[in-house]
Parts: C-alpha cells; structure tokens; sequence
C-alpha cells in the first residue's frame, strides 16, 4: 500500500505532467498542508499495523513480532513523508518532521484526546531528537494511550475503531520498547501521565465470574478479551517499577493505588494474575514504607475467604508472594508475623478449595518453622483441629503436608502433640479410602518419622496398633493389607515384647459382641428415657 502511495505521489510531481503539477500546486497554495499527507500516512499506517498485527499467549514472543511491525511502519511513514514534502515543497526529511513538530504543539497542550488523534499518525520516539520535543511526544504518547476500547465479541466494529485499536497498541508497544532500551526516558513530569494511563488501562470493573466452582483442573480459565491492550501495559508498568527512581515512586504512588491494584488479583485471567504478582512483589522489595500496608491490604483479602466462605481467584498468587515475604524475615520474628502464621495461614486450611493454593500454603508455612522451630507444635496442632473429616482429597493433602512437617520438627515439639498426632495417623491407616490409607502408610518410609517412632515405640504402638490389626484382617485392598504388615513386621523387629504385650492386651480388652450389643442397647435406653 505504501509503494503505491509513493508511486502516486511521485507521478503526480512528475515535470513531464504540467497540468498535474500546476493543480497540485495550486491545491497546496489555496490551503492545503503536509498536515493532510500525515493523516493519509497515519491512516494507511493504522491499516498496515491491523493487517500486521497477531495474537500470541507468549509475551516475548509478541513483542518481538510487534517489534519488527513498528520498524517495518516507521520506515514506510518516514518515506511516505519524503514524498509529501517534495511534493509541497520540496524540502527534506527533517524540515517535515520539524513543522509537523510545530504545528502539533497546540495539540500537546491538550489533557483529554479522542479516538480521531489516534487516527493521526506521530513520529517515533526514535526520530525525534531533541530531548524537549521527545519528552513531550512521549506524554502524548502516554495520553494518547489513556483512550479506552471495548472488546466486546459479536458486536460489529467500525473500520475507522478498528484502526485506532490498531494504533493504541503500536504505540503501546513504542513506549514499552522506549523505556527499556532508552537510558534516558525517565523524568518526574512524566510519572503523573504514566500513573493516569495505567490506572485507566487497568483500574476497572471485574466481569462476574463465569464458573461458581471454577477447578482449574477441569475448566477453562476465562481470558479478558482486553489482553492485546492490557498485555503491553502491565508490561510497561512491570518496567516502570523496575527502571524508575524509588523515591519518586514513593511519592506518587499512594495507598489507593496499591488497594486497586491488589483488588485485581481477583481477576479470572492467569496472565493478568501472574504480572500483578511480579509488579507487587517488585513494589514490595523497592518501597520499604509501604511493606506492612501491602501485608494488612492482602490479609484483608485473606480474611472473608477463611471466615466467610468468599471465593477469590488469585489466593495463589498471593500466597506465593507472601511466602517470598516469609522468607526474608528477620530473626527473632515479631509478634505481628507469629499472628499472622496463627490467625490466618492456618485456618486457611478450612477452606472447601483447598486444592488451588495448598502448594503455596505449605510452602508459606515451612517457612515459618525453618524460622523458628519452636512454631511446629502450634501448625501441627491447627493441622489436627481442621483436619478433614468427609474430603478424601484435603486428607491426602494434609498427609503429604503433615509429612513435610514433621521432618522439620524437633523431638521436643513432637513430644507435645504425640498422642492426639498418631490417633489421627491412625484413623487415616484404617481409613476406606485406599489412597489415603496408603499414604498414612508410606509416612514410615521417611527415615525421620520411622526414627521417632522407634524412640517413642512404647507410646505409638499401643495406639496404632487396633488399626493395623483391622487393616491386616478386614481391608479389602490388597496393596494397603501387605503394607500394613511390612509395618507390623518392623514393629515386631524393634521389640518383639513389647508387641506381644500390646497384642496380648488389645485381645483381653476386645469387647465380645454379647458385651457390645449391651451396651448398645444401654444407650438406646437413655435415649428412649431423655425424649420422654
């Protein structure tokens, strides 16, 4: 499109052609300007960035693709631009850029701009050199970007909106590229208009959710149709984080800011999620003031999934920055972080969704005792009192986590909680389900756990001793009866004894059926008698 264009051009500044010639010049004495040839050029670049433009999941991918399109473009607009100065007046290349510099300064001045400017086409940040005259470019840029698009599927879409999203996203990309490769972009009059921009861009209204019970294992996740846009400027904002001066990123960015921001970690796209994770955690580590606000605005968020029963899309991501936040604590750990470990990263382990975030919910917890030792009794003791008791699938989960666990814990932290700690073992043993009987079964393959068992053997033995008799006698699966006697037979290697003495003492204490439909029958009784 763009050869044809010049080749018109050039046919109509051709000398052969008097009568082309003398009413081109005539058209440009009576009113006409390089301003028209520049719309022309924006407009045909717009068509050639929607024409260029793809869709890709990777973010590398489609800058690097998005990269070679606005090289592409900007050389086709600096010839598009040759061709209309000679044909006005025959100046060159610079002399262009420099009047339409000159003639858009009263544009630049203006705070709100409109689908029609993005349908102008501007210089790159690149030609322009003089460093006033890039800096101003750059902020219209940056306004020019504030201009929001609807992406609603099926809806039918004007030529003319088409090509103005096109053009949003070249320049989006422009300023991303700008502000990684320039060394320097920044300045303080710029950080207002990039702060307005994100805030417009991203700050918004949550869809409701497409799933009640959204599983990732089995659902699709629900991708914003906006990501063309949304992409290049979390990018841009990632980048802004990282490049600009920490102490004017303290001074602009203020509390508000940072609750919208971590109120879209609700958001049903893992993409969004997973740049509002890298952008908050580089905020947290840079701003040393806003560290414990960041913490109370996620416990905030934390609380109504605990307490209330609130579904929230991004625990996940939270967790994972917390448990980097967990790590670098210092020593000894304030009574804030002791508070936090107890009143919410162990009750979260009530919740019904376990399954999405129980990864970085151990991961944050280990932390904690990696950190003080002395906290295992108490996650241990959380651990039983919310231990599930229909959900075959968080019992699996709090065995897998009860194991790491325990080889972190120390023998005196172990000894507090070793009878209410094995009777669950047990139960989980002789439980129906053969997964979880199974994995109770596989914790003596951990050396650690099979050494405290054999130094407390006179305290553990009595009380998983019934369940290893039922599941040897009873279980109907076979894999969980021959594991069940590996155990028995390491017990009896251990103290022969003292196994024999706890057999002998489970048979005489064993009720008869005769003595249990007795008391059974006792029972029924004094029921029968209270509802009298």
């Amino acid at each position: 499109m763009y050869h044809k264009l010049i080749k018109n051009l050039q046919a109509r500044i051709n000398p052969k052609d008097n009568k082309k010639a003398t009413t081109t010049t005539n058209s440009m004495k009576g009113g006409g300007s390089s301003d028209e040839a520049m719309t022309d050029n924006g407009n045909s670049a717009s068509m050639m960035n929607n024409n260029s433009s793809g869709s890709s999941n990777s973010n590398r991918g489609r800058l690097n693709n998005s990269s070679n399109h606005l090289n592409s473009s900007s050389s086709s607009n600096s010839t598009a631009m040759k061709a209309s100065a000679l044909h006005g007046h025959g100046h060159s290349t610079s002399a262009a850029a420099a009047s339409h510099t000159a003639s858009g300064d009263h544009e630049d001045e203006k705070d709100e701009y409109s689908m029609d400017d993005l349908l102008t086409a501007e210089p790159t940040l690149r030609e322009v050199q003089n460093a006033d005259e890039r800096k101003t470019l750059f902020i219209k840029k940056l306004k020019l970007c504030c201009i929001i698009f609807d992406f609603i599927a099926g809806e039918p879409v004007e030529q003319n909106r088409q090509l103005a999203k096109e053009m949003k996203r070249t320049y989006l990309l422009e300023l991303v590229e700008y502000i990684s490769q320039s060394k320097h972009w920044f300045s303080e009059d710029c950080v207002p208009v990039i702060l307005e921009m994100i805030g417009k861009n991203l700050f918004r209204s949550l869809p409701p959710p497409v799933y009640d019970d959204f599983d990732p294992e089995e659902d699709e996740p629900n991708f914003d149709p906006s990501w063309p846009h949304l992409q290049f400027v979390y990018e841009f904002f990632h980048r802004f984080v990282m490049t600009a001066d920490v102490k004017v990123i303290r001074r602009y960015i203020d509390k508000r800011f940072l609750l919208n921001m971590i109120d879209l970690f609700n958001s049903e796209d893992p993409r969004e999620r997973d740049y509002l994770k890298m952008i908050l955690h580089r905020i947290y580590g840079r701003c040393m003031p806003f560290r414990s606000f960041i913490r109370k605005a996620m416990n905030n968020i934390l609380y109504p999934v605990i307490y209330l029963n609130v579904r929230h899309n991004g625990i996940s991501e939270l967790l994972e920055i917390l448990g980097s936040i967990i790590n670098g604590f210092a020593l000894p750990l304030k009574e804030e972080h002791i508070l936090f470990l107890r009143n919410v990263l162990i009750p979260m382990h009530k919740v019904s969704f376990l399954s999405q975030f129980h990864a970085q919910l151990a991961y944050c917890v280990t932390q904690f005792i990696q950190k003080d030792p002395s906290l295992a009794s108490s996650v241990l003791g959380g651990m039983l009192k919310f231990w599930p008791s229909v959900s075959c699938q968080k019992e699996l989960l709090f065995l897998n986590e009860l194991e790491e666990v325990l080889e972190l814990t120390g023998t005196q932290q172990l000894e507090r909680v070793i009878e209410p700690l094995f009777m669950r073992i047990a139960h989980s043993i002789c439980s129906n389900h053969f997964q979880v009987a199974e994995r109770a079964l596989f914790l003596w393959n951990n050396d650690i756990i099979a050494t405290f068992t054999s130094d407390h053997r006179k305290k553990i033995l009595p009380i998983i001793y019934p369940a290893l008799q039922k599941n040897y006698s009873k279980h109907w699966n076979s894999t969980v009866s021959s594991l069940t006697l590996n155990i028995i037979r390491i017990f009896k290697e251990m103290d022969k004894e003292l196994y024999e003495e706890v057999a002998r003492n489970y048979k005489n204490g064993k009720s008869s059926p005769t003595v249990k439909k007795q008391s059974r029958d006792l029972k029924w009784k004094k029921i029968q008698e209270m509802t009298q």
